[in-house]
């Protein structure tokens, strides 16, 4: 079966000195919603990464975040000293705001959090030639994003289990539909019976063929023939979908609006209290189905 849309993994890797972390995770989505938060300063790293993920999700809104840092002791870095100057000016200038004018205490910021700034440490020290600290990350990504649709197979496994079970109830349903169906038929003829007789008795001038004709359009509306064998084609087909390798969301979506869909129409043409019974008995576990297909990629 598909995978589910749902899932996480994360990873770490370090090239020359620098290091990173990187996590990805997924939720439903009716479609394909890739949102990143990459560092700005590797030049091509969006246009790099995101084909690797569209390739690899077919469906899910995926969140992937990815952070860089480098190993290298401060005394080696050039300082921006203008702007350190301005941003030291700032930060003061918003303490002293805030204190004052709303009585709001901010915790004090950390120098490892002033010399992440941009501009503060020379920017060719730092940032340099991206291209081979981007080579390494690229590289990398396709073991993350395995590991990650390994988790979605995993519960895409357990949703398989799930909806497998619930077909197997609405076959189940089906047929017992079916058979409440025979056993309604001598009920329904001997009502259309005794409501001829009770028009034939009532009616003057009528026409007793013309009568008969109603009362027989009235049995053919009431016929549940084809809704079962549209049902029985229904589970045979979400069986099919549930072997599949590909992604099947949507046609399991659809395919939930077609089994309730013909619910529906048994509901209102039983006309026989255990029918009906059965009849709702099928409109819950295709709802409960269709909760468990929102997940499935």
């Amino acid at each position: 079966m598909t995978n589910s849309m749902t899932g996480f993994a994360a990873a770490r890797g370090e090239f020359e000195n620098w290091n990173w972390s990187w996590d990805i995770r997924s939720v439903n989505s009716r479609g394909l919603d890739v949102r990143m938060r990459l560092p700005d300063w590797i030049e091509g790293l969006d246009p790099a990464l995101r084909p690797l993920i569209q390739s690899a999700v077919a469906r899910g809104s995926v969140s992937l975040s990815l952070k860089v840092q480098r190993e290298e002791a401060f005394d080696a870095l050039s300082i921006g000293q203008a702007v350190l100057d301005h941003v030291l000016a700032m930060l003061k200038r918003i303490e002293v705001e805030a204190a004052g004018n709303h009585n709001l205490h901010l915790a004090p910021t950390s120098a490892a959090e002033i010399m992440s700034m941009r501009g503060i440490t020379d920017a060719a020290t730092i940032v340099q030639d991206t291209a081979p600290l981007l080579e390494a990350l690229k590289k990398q990504l396709p073991d993350l994003l395995k590991a990650f649709n390994a988790m979605r197979a995993s519960e895409g496994l357990a949703l398989q289990k799930v909806l497998s079970g619930q077909i197997d109830k609405i076959d189940a349903l089906t047929e017992a539909a079916r058979a409440e169906a025979r056993n309604r038929t001598e009920q329904i003829e001997a009502n259309l019976r005794e409501n001829l007789s009770r028009v034939l008795d009532n009616s003057v001038g009528a026409d007793p063929d013309r009568v008969a004709q109603e009362l027989a359009l009235i049995a053919v509306k009431s016929d549940i023939t084809e809704e079962l064998d549209r049902l029985r084609a229904h589970v045979k087909a979400a069986r099919d979908l549930l072997q599949s390798t590909a992604p099947v969301g949507r046609k399991l979506e659809f395919l939930t609006q077609e089994f309730n869909r013909e619910a529906n129409t048994l509901c209102s043409k039983s006309q026989y209290a255990d029918l009906t019974r059965i009849g709702l008995d099928l409109k819950h576990v295709i709802d409960q189905m269709r909760e468990q297909v929102q997940n499935v990629e």
